[in-house]
């Protein structure tokens, strides 16, 4: 296939398009800045810088939309706020509106969204079709995968990602924790009741190539199927560097530092990934300690 991708340079889209060139793909990436992206990337990745000088997508056989500003790396002012919902809606306009201008338009789009549709959850087990609470997360992800649906059609089916917390190597939430937890000042978050969705990379990137070559279409919950409690996870970590785990950080600490933003980390969902599992897929990744030892190593 020749498969375009946006967000090529990020956490999940570095290692899918290094599996995709594996596997004989061809890749293009869309990126804001192509000497960052080649850096990054593989020589035979092909930049666009942007999609303005590009008015359709003929003869891309997939779009894969991963591009967006990270959701928490800074407080939830108004104004950050208009930026999370701009770097994901407006790229994924984009991208439906070159579908429907391509007189052969790509076969599948796959589109970001995240677990945050649901809102916070609780202890209720959520698959596809659990009703969502109406917070930001949800607004921002709703909008989201309501723009790319716009894209199906008879020719075009679109997946949307249901993203999870991702365990990588020196990367994204790891990159935070591990320091921490090494140093022995890790612990659970608040009352370490809440839930935390996790997927190993490499399931997500093996789930992103699932759906690129099975006939599905709709959302799909990207996590393992085993979730756990924040408590539970923080112990866990803790074992696999060897170090206590007890230092809880209070909610209220955590709504100081981080406001509105604080529910990402003091809720959570109870996330099952019942229609990839429907459809066959094979988790690598069920065991939380297993996972964790890896991309701690």
């Amino acid at each position: 296939m020749h498969i375009l991708i946006t967000g090529g340079t990020g956490l999940i889209g570095r290692e899918l398009v290094r599996r995709l060139l594996i596997i004989g793909h061809q890749v293009t990436v869309v990126t804001r800045s192509a000497p960052r992206a080649r850096r990054l990337l593989p020589a035979q990745v092909t930049l666009w810088e942007g999609l303005h000088d590009h008015p359709s997508l003929d003869g891309f056989s997939a779009a894969i939309n991963l591009a967006g500003e990270p959701i928490a790396d800074k407080r939830w002012t108004r104004e950050q706020k208009q930026h999370l919902c701009d770097s994901r809606w407006q790229i994924t306009e984009q991208l439906v509106q070159r579908i429907h201008a391509s007189q052969r338009p790509p076969a599948v789009l796959i589109s970001g969204s995240a677990m945050g549709y649901y809102g916070d959850q609780g202890e209720v087990v959520v698959n596809e079709d659990e009703p969502p609470h109406n917070e930001f997360t949800h607004q921002l992800c709703a909008r989201w995968e309501q723009i790319a649906r716009q894209a199906q059609s008879d020719i075009t089916r679109v997946c949307l990602l249901r993203t999870g917390v991702v365990l990588a190597p020196g990367a994204g939430m790891m990159a935070r924790l591990l320091p921490l937890f090494r140093l022995g000042l890790g612990g659970p978050m608040g009352s370490g009741r809440q839930y935390v969705p996790w997927i190993h990379l490499d399931d997500m990137v093996n789930g992103i190539i699932w759906l690129l070559d099975n006939p599905l279409q709709g959302p799909f919950n990207m996590v393992a199927p085993w979730p756990v409690h924040n408590s539970q996870f923080a112990n866990t970590l803790g074992r696999v560097v060897h170090r206590p785990a007890v230092l809880r950080t209070p909610a209220t600490v955590i709504r100081l530092i981080m406001g509105e933003a604080a529910v990402l980390v003091l809720g959570g969902q109870r996330g099952q990934p019942a229609r990839l599992e429907q459809a066959g897929f094979a988790f690598r990744w069920y065991d939380l300690e297993e996972a964790l030892r890896d991309v701690a190593g």
